[in-house]
């Protein structure tokens, strides 16, 4: 079956720069929609960016709007985020998920629930002041 599976994050400190890939493993091309998402210890998880892979269309979070950035390789099958301006309150383990048999309002404005949908096992991100 379709599993995600996330490499890169990192440490680094505040101002700096880092990248962590999603690769879809089991499944001939890439989902219809993809995503980032993250979560910091005692907190809830936040949806960071998402794609509709059919026609590109993004939505990314105001916190991370003009600092974080997509990248939808076809061939490759990988979602790639690239994380520049880091500032500490980014720290979190960075997930990559996918939904399948979604339209591109729900994909991009929808609800994620760990129920509904896949997700891969995480990579740590931790920004130092």
């Amino acid at each position: 079956g379709l599993e995600l599976i996330e490499s890169g994050g990192g440490s680094v400190q505040a101002g700096g720069s880092l990248h962590v890939s999603c690769y879809v493993s089991g499944y001939s091309y890439v989902p219809v929609c993809m995503g980032w998402f993250r979560r910091a210890p005692g907190k809830e998880r936040e949806k960071l960016a998402t794609i509709f892979t059919k026609t590109l269309s993004t939505y990314y979070h105001d916190s991370v709007k003009g600092r974080f950035a997509l990248s939808l390789d076809n061939a490759k099958k990988t979602l790639d985020l690239q994380m520049n301006s880091l500032k500490p309150e980014d720290s979190a383990m960075y997930y990559c998920s996918a939904l399948t048999g979604v339209d591109n309002t729900y994909c991009l404005s929808g609800v994620w629930t760990d129920a509904y949908g896949y997700w891969g096992r995480g990579t740590q991100v931790t920004v130092s002041s």
